[in-house]
């Protein structure tokens, strides 16, 4: 079998681009769904048309010179992440940063070697796992003082190392994405059970490095709670910690390279705590008559201690354009599930408090009861297609992103009128702002804000910075988080150095000097050297 082929500018793999003539049709409905009007279809620009900056560096001799490229496809395939801005850039063709050279190392060694190599020649080094970064983590935006860029991609070490299924837990290869995770431990009749948005692209260690976020909305919701022991390689040497179900022995080792984004060193392997899949689920599809309603009962159910795998509150017009409702309420995707035994009960407890503050569902029948109930299908075949989406209305002239925090339940009210505020002044009308939240906690929840708005042809550069200098001041004026799982990377980082503490900063940077003497891994991402 012949392997897909991901798109050169958008997200995903080519077979699944939704096309200019589907783009067309959809065109129709889109002032009546989306309440916006499409402009004329535009076309992205062939690679051989592309503006590609020449090499700035010879690639290694030798041995890796079998991993190394510098052909067009290869750099520009590696240039940037799948932000709306790295995505309008590879549309129209326009790569100010492509790296000078690609590896792809199928080796620790070979990694050693690159590092090696990287410091002798002066090139910065750009880790990549499945290149779906949207805060600018993969660009190879480096500072002037480097002779060029490295774009290590690590999408070769993806093996199986160890299984051990006593602890529950399995050795996995870092440039393993998703559905090869999954493949590698299904045949063990086990999974990882993490399962986000970019989930066909995006690798396990890749995840590691930015902190990401799986599916589920309550416990092990992210990546770091299912870490057990991480190994990298670092320009100093090796960086391993010792495997242990917990620890209380200082600051943790794994911790600083959880949400590291590259900046200490090259993830290559992991153990991570894997389970047999749940047998056992229950899920119903509840309406609020305003969000902030449906807010009060997700606190009441983050804090009842039920942990629900699924407790995604969607506003109204979230609900409507997802197909997951008529636009008239707000919608409660509510699911639990288990690998012990029924959990009936726990969903009957969590609809008494979502009746306690005004909730009402139908009860389902036939194939429903046994499965996923209400609008939940077909919220989450939109949340697949999402991304496909996003490009297709690019192409119609329509800016459709995203950004996410956290904050605490009892700034939430204020926060999200404040932050929706923002993102509509910044984008004028006509526009349309959406809010949902797609993790909760026992003290507050993880809103998920998409925007969509005619967009300025030619200028949408200039228009997505506006966007997000006006939403990241409202979030960080706020008290929020700058992100809650979709890291720092060079978008990112005026917000984020507003949050971190000052002394925390200077920590890291003595981290980073000691892993990273002499700046190479990722300049510009969380610190500078």
């Amino acid at each position: 079998m012949s392997a897909r082929v991901r798109s050169r500018w958008g997200w995903g793999f080519e077979d699944a681009v939704i096309g200019a003539a589907e783009a067309v049709v959809a065109a129709a409905h889109i002032p009546a769904t989306l309440g916006l009007v499409a402009q004329e279809v535009e076309e992205p620009v062939a690679l051989e048309n592309a503006v590609l900056p020449a090499p700035r560096i010879t690639p290694p001799t030798g041995d890796l010179a079998r991993i190394c490229s510098q052909s067009a496809s290869g750099r520009a395939g590696h240039a940037y992440g799948k932000s709306y801005l790295d995505t309008i850039r590879a549309f129209r063709g326009v790569y100010e940063h492509a790296p000078d050279v690609v590896a792809r190392p199928r080796s620790e060694r070979e990694v050693e070697a690159l590092l090696e190599w990287a410091a002798g020649a002066n090139a910065a080094v750009i880790p990549y796992g499945g290149g779906t970064s949207v805060v600018g983590g993969v660009e190879a935006r480096v500072p002037g003082r480097f002779d060029g860029a490295l774009c290590i991609d690590l999408g070769a070490l993806d093996e199986l190392h160890e299984l051990d299924e006593v602890s529950r837990a399995a050795c996995i290869g870092a440039g393993a994405a998703g559905p090869r995770v999954e493949e590698l431990l299904g045949a063990h009749d086990m999974t990882m059970r993490f399962f986000p948005q970019s989930f066909e692209l995006s690798t396990l260690g890749g995840w590691i490095a930015t902190r990401a976020g799986g599916h589920f909305a309550t416990r092990l919701t992210h990546v770091d709670d299912l870490v057990e022991s991480v190994r990298a390689i670092t320009p100093s040497g090796v960086w391993e910690s010792r495997r242990l179900p917990g620890s209380g022995a200082g600051p943790s080792p794994d911790r600083m390279l959880l949400g590291s984004e590259g900046t200490l060193g090259l993830i290559t392997r992991a153990w991570v705590r894997v389970q047999p899949r749940p047998e056992h689920r229950a899920s119903r599809s509840v309406r609020f008559d305003s969000f902030l309603r449906g807010a009060q009962a997700v606190r009441a159910i983050a804090q009842s201690g039920l942990d629900p795998s699924n407790c995604r509150l969607l506003d109204a017009q979230e609900a409507a354009q997802s197909g997951a409702g008529d636009g008239s309420h707000a919608l409660l995707l509510l699911g639990l599930e288990s690998t012990s035994g029924p959990v009936a009960e726990d969903l009957r407890q969590a609809l008494a408090l979502c009746r306690e503050h005004g909730g009402s569902w139908d009860e389902p029948s036939g194939e429903a009861a046994r499965g996923t109930a209400g609008g939940a299908a077909a919220w989450r075949e939109a949340f697949i297609r999402m991304p496909y989406l996003r490009d297709m209305l690019m192409r119609l002239g329509i800016l459709a992103d995203t950004f996410e925090t956290a904050i605490t339940w009892d700034r939430f009210p204020a926060f999200h009128e404040s932050v929706m505020g923002a993102a509509r002044e910044a984008l004028g009308e006509p526009c349309r702002v959406t809010c949902r939240f797609t993790h909760v906690y026992p003290d507050g929840p993880a809103p998920y804000i998409t925007v969509m708005a005619p967009a300025r042809r030619g200028d949408e550069v200039a228009q997505w910075h506006e966007m997000k200098r006006a939403v990241g001041d409202a979030i960080i004026d706020g008290g929020g988080t700058i992100t809650h799982h979709h890291a720092v990377g060079r978008d990112h980082r005026p917000w984020y150095d507003r949050q971190r503490p000052d002394l925390f900063a200077a920590a890291l940077r003595g981290a980073k000097a000691a892993v990273d003497p002499s700046g190479l891994m990722n300049p510009g991402v969380l610190i500078d050297a």
